[in-house]
């Protein structure tokens, strides 16, 4: 075991979390979003509480505890784990569970099918057992392309979705019957889902998934479970890279070969250095499914499962006729040494560093805003913000419409500026940025912002604005009216 320092939210309290010493720093930060509350926590005392209730609703049905060690163990080699709802404890939300298909497969053994099926059944029958009478369960297939890389097959091919088919096919047999329980044999009505393909690349699976549906038995009322579910913190838990059914659409992950990438490489028989003198030489190592290879497997699984996400969309792809000016600007890099200017300034007392990158030619190509004293919420949006005018000035937007969009808005903090002596007073920050940018980049000074008129006083038992001097024939009368304000 291990213990980290794991953030759920930016701006909550860093919280310790205990995990098995094998799993990465993401894992810790998702479960300190799963688990509620504050302070120290450890898997072994956020699991216990679902586990509690399971294992005592268990013994309160039939005497036994066995599924509590079952839906441990399976936790505990990252094979399956429950959604966020069980984890919070969410009574409003169906209960569910994701299982990991990547962390089933044995390198030396091969794809365990016997446990996945019992696992399929364990996982209904804990949520059957959380919320007996909820209308519908939440059990979903995730990390479906780190299987077909372990397997060696291509995302795209008739193999990899026959297998996707059997899998979706065996899940649907075990969860039905484990949530039909005691009644299934009342009617003999047989499975209302296709029968699975002849034939998948996991030995025995295809017979397992025939077996497992012959053996069931439709009972009206039995809630709808199984599906593809969206993408959530458990299987981040889980250590999943690829989401669901989807293919990895990228060979590079966190900067690092993918674990997918790597194993299909070793399927291969390629090291990393030979993939990448391969791919100098013109060859695709690692060829990446495309639209159509994801829309294809949707379709092979749709058949067996009752909740599925849309069909994937592909982008529209551009009309080749587009005149010249309508046709997409290619993004204008900075020079990797470029030039710009710092300026440290405050806006009604908020400090604020402005800084800019500069393109050959000397106008703007970026901008980074920094509100050191600011909270972290503001700190973000700040930078995020200015991210967003850097990139619409590397794609052609003019300096000038973001001065005319931000200049005069009204927020706070306002006030006078210190610093700058190109601005004296600013309505907001984004009008002090904005009319300071426009000073030095466009040459073109802006009217001064207006100010808010401190002289009168509506109410006279209005507590006295800062430098608001009261009327009075002398000093010494002004003095005796004057009232501070903390």
């Amino acid at each position: 075991m291990r213990q980290v320092s794991a953030c759920p939210l930016p701006d909550a309290p860093p919280r310790l979390v205990t995990l098995p010493a094998t799993w990465d720093d993401a894992a810790a930060d998702a479960l300190a979003a799963l688990t509620p509350g504050e302070g120290a926590i450890s898997l072994a005392a956020a699991a216990s509480v679902w586990l509690g209730i399971i294992g005592q609703r268990a013994r309160q049905v039939d005497g036994r505890n066995d599924i509590a060690i079952c839906l441990h163990g399976l936790l505990r080699r990252r094979q399956a784990a429950p959604t966020p709802s069980v984890w919070r404890m969410d009574l409003q939300s169906p209960p569910g569970f994701i299982l990991n298909l990547g962390a089933f497969h044995d390198p030396a053994l091969g794809f365990d099918v016997p446990l996945f099926a019992e696992a399929a059944a364990q996982v209904a029958r804990a949520c059957r057992l959380l919320a007996p009478d909820a209308p519908h369960y939440e059990i979903g297939l995730s990390a479906l392309d780190d299987l077909l890389a372990t397997l060696g097959l291509p995302y795209g091919s008739r193999a990899a979705r026959d297998t996707a088919a059997c899998l979706a096919a065996l899940l649907r047999a075990e969860v039905t019957k484990a949530l039909e329980g005691d009644q299934r044999d009342l009617l003999a009505l047989r499975a209302d889902w296709p029968a699975p393909p002849s034939d998948a690349a996991i030995p025995c699976l295809a017979e397992a998934a025939a077996t497992a549906r012959d053996d069931v038995t439709l009972v009206p009322g039995t809630p709808r479970a199984t599906g593809i579910l969206a993408s959530n913190l458990t299987e981040v838990l889980l250590g999943v890279e690829t989401s669901g059914i989807a293919p990895a659409f990228a060979p590079v992950r966190a900067g690092r070969l993918s674990r997918a990438a790597q194993d299909r490489l070793a399927a291969a028989g390629l090291s990393p250095e030979a993939a990448l003198a391969a791919s100098l030489q013109g060859d695709d190592p690692l060829p990446m499914a495309d639209h159509a290879a994801h829309t294809a497997m949707h379709d092979a699984v749709a058949r067996f499962l009752q909740i599925m996400p849309p069909p994937p969309q592909s982008l529209p792809t551009p009309l080749p006729s587009l005149p010249a000016p309508a046709r997409r600007k290619m993004p204008r890099l900075l020079p990797a040494h470029h030039t710009g200017m710092t300026v440290k300034a405050s806006v009604g007392g908020h400090r604020i560093f402005l800084r800019t990158g500069e393109f050959d030619d000397g106008t703007l190509g970026e901008l980074a805003i920094n509100l050191p004293k600011e909270n972290a919420a503001f700190r973000g949006l700040a930078e995020c913000f200015a991210q967003a005018v850097s990139i619409g000035l590397q794609h052609g937007v003019e300096l000038g419409a973001f001065v005319d969009a931000f200049t005069r808005t009204e927020f706070g903090p306002a006030g006078l500026v210190e610093g700058d002596p190109s601005v004296h007073y600013a309505s907001s920050l984004l009008d002090y940025i904005f009319r300071s940018l426009s000073v030095n980049y466009l040459g073109r000074p802006l009217p001064e912002a207006d100010r808010p008129d401190l002289t009168t006083q509506t109410d006279p038992r209005d507590p006295l604005l800062p430098l608001e001097l009261p009327s009075g024939a002398s000093p010494r009368a002004r003095r005796r009216t004057l009232r501070v304000v903390a």
